[in-house]
C-alpha cells in the first residue's frame, strides 16, 4: 500500500469517529450510515480537496451529501 493510500485511509477513519462524535453515534453506526448515503464514495473521491480543509468543514459537506441521498441527519 502507497503512502498515499495509508494517509487516505488514515483520514477517512478520523473523519468517521468525528462524525460519530458530532452526531451521538457509534463509530460503526457513523461508518454504516455515510455509506449508505455515499458519504463514504464522496470521502474517496474527493480525498485531495477535503484533506486540505478543517475536520469540521468535511463534515458539513458529507452531512448535506448524505441528506441529498437520502440521509436524516443534521
Amino acid at each position: 500500500m502507497s503512502r498515499e493510500e495509508t494517509n487516505q485511509i488514515r483520514y477517512i477513519i478520523a473523519l468517521i469517529a468525528e462524525f460519530a462524535k458530532k452526531f451521538n453515534l457509534g463509530q460503526r453506526q457513523a461508518y454504516n450510515y455515510l455509506k449508505r448515503f455515499k458519504g463514504i464514495d464522496y470521502l474517496m473521491s474527493f480525498y485531495d480537496v477535503l484533506h486540505t480543509q478543517s475536520f469540521e468543514d468535511a463534515i458539513h459537506d458529507i452531512t448535506i451529501i448524505c441528506e441529498r441521498n437520502g440521509g436524516a441527519l443534521k
